[in-house]
């Protein structure tokens, strides 16, 4: 199948800007103080699953410019169609709504994913970890096996690194292997009060693989691979670094709330996430804006949606005498019915920088949210283990792009080859407190270097 068209994207330059969606009061969970009105969020696109589903090429096409502009989207895991009256102007349109004729893929559907039972299935493993996280910090701290050079397990408040002057992060986290719930391995030691779950953390496991399955199939047909290529570097059957991950942030003292977790891009491949309380920024490319909108008067005398540095924050580097660039971060608003799906530095490597895995990190939640405990469940799939991370081959796009690369990522089929099993261990140890700062580092400069118009 020939490569699909080449991305469209919101910075200058482009004719045809992404419309937004029309205006709609905005959707919440109801057991949460809604997201603020006023406060600008990132420009994320909105996919629906069961257009992918069905084969509908413009929700595709939609899919290929997320993944190439911003590494980051929506996925609307509800059943059914979806008409323009159930979005709002918090993000993107997808490819298939505002109604006409559905332009067919020609690539042939080969996945099922049913979205209903992964909502379900992160629905009550949000009550789940909230049972693990009450546990004695005494009894959690036993599941930490980091000493034994693992990043399965518990990650206790304090104990990870969020930058180079080792300044400590405010979430604890517990990874829960997929080799492991799956029998592809010895089991780790576990909670007592986790062992009931299996059989819903095996149902989580399936359904999350089988979404990041049907991307990697999309972006082989645009990245003009041969048919399955991606998939078979990450099989469900084959050990890897994939893990479930339960986070918890409490709330911060107001007069000393700060970042939370660090900057960084993901490992691996595909992160499928699904949280409910704000906390997530993005760090947007330059030329691309941030989504204001129109408060009620209400709204803007209440003291939370107050414009402070934990909103849209942006930012200037550079030394002294040298032109500074601007940062932007912007947060992505949780959304009912939907996870937030991004790209790791793995799809970045194996394309040469077609695929875009974008710096991220989380702050504090903005207005009344930042009252709350956020909560946050996460599937992180990765390569095979003793899959090597390099440009592969096959792909008349992919080699254009290293033509184009030259220096910046031509050369990384001549460094020293690196496994993907490797590449995670070494960066997630390192963020851990006593790591080594630099060996944390991923595609962060490369995710810079393209946003400064550096072609990679």
């Amino acid at each position: 199948m020939a490569p699909g068209p080449e991305p469209s994207s919101p910075f200058p330059g482009d004719s045809s800007p992404l419309p937004p969606f029309p205006s709609k009061p905005h959707s919440s969970f109801p057991d949460i103080p809604p997201f603020p009105a006023d406060v600008p969020t990132c420009p994320l696109v909105r996919v629906s699953l069961s257009r992918l589903l069905h084969g509908d090429a413009d929700e595709e096409d939609a899919l290929w410019r997320a993944c190439c502009d911003l590494g980051f989207f929506y996925i609307d895991l509800r059943g059914g169609e979806i008409g323009d009256d159930d979005y709002d102007d918090e993000v993107v349109q997808g490819g298939g709504a505002g109604g006409g004729a559905v332009r067919r893929s020609s690539r042939q559907v080969e996945v099922h994913v049913d979205g209903e039972q992964l909502l379900e299935d992160a629905e009550t493993l949000f009550e789940v970890q909230k049972g693990f996280f009450d546990l004695p910090v005494e009894e959690k701290t036993k599941y930490d096996f980091s000493a034994e050079g693992s990043y399965f397990g518990y990650k206790g408040y304090g104990a990870g690194i969020i930058d180079k002057d080792g300044t400590k992060d405010r979430n604890e986290f517990y990874n829960t292997s997929k080799d492991d719930i799956l029998g592809h391995s010895a089991p780790l030691p576990a909670p007592s009060m986790l062992r009931p779950h299996r059989r819903l953390l095996n149902s989580f496991i399936r359904e999350s693989h089988s979404l990041v399955n049907l991307i990697l199939r999309i972006l082989d047909a645009r990245l003009g691979l041969p048919s399955g290529t991606l998939p078979a570097l990450h099989r469900l059957t084959a050990p890897s670094g994939d893990q479930v991950r339960f986070v918890k942030a409490p709330p911060q003292p107001r007069d000393d709330a700060r970042v939370a977790l660090g900057e960084h891009t993901d490992f691996g491949s595909v992160t499928v996430l699904f949280n409910r309380v704000g906390g997530l920024q993005v760090l947007l490319p330059p030329g691309m804006e941030p989504v204001h909108h129109h408060p009620s008067a209400a709204d803007v005398d209440r003291e939370e949606t107050r414009r402070d540095s934990a909103n849209a924050v942006t930012t200037t580097s550079g030394s002294p005498g040298k032109e500074t660039a601007r940062e932007t971060w912007a947060y992505v608003r949780p959304l009912p019915g939907h996870a937030i799906v991004n790209l790791g530095d793995a799809l970045v490597k194996m394309t040469s920088g077609i695929l875009r895995s974008n710096i991220h990190r989380v702050a504090p939640p903005p207005g009344e949210q930042a009252e709350c405990t956020r909560y946050s469940l996460v599937y992180f799939a990765r390569p095979e283990d003793d899959v090597v991370l390099r440009v592969l081959e096959g792909s008349e796009r992919i080699e254009e792009k290293v033509r184009e690369a030259g220096q910046v990522l031509g050369r990384e089929r001549e460094e020293r080859a690196v496994s993907a099993k490797e590449w995670i261990l070494r960066r997630a140890l390192a963020r851990r407190t006593g790591g080594k700062w630099e060996d944390s580092a991923g595609t962060e400069e490369i995710s810079r270097r393209r946003g400064d118009g550096v072609a990679v």
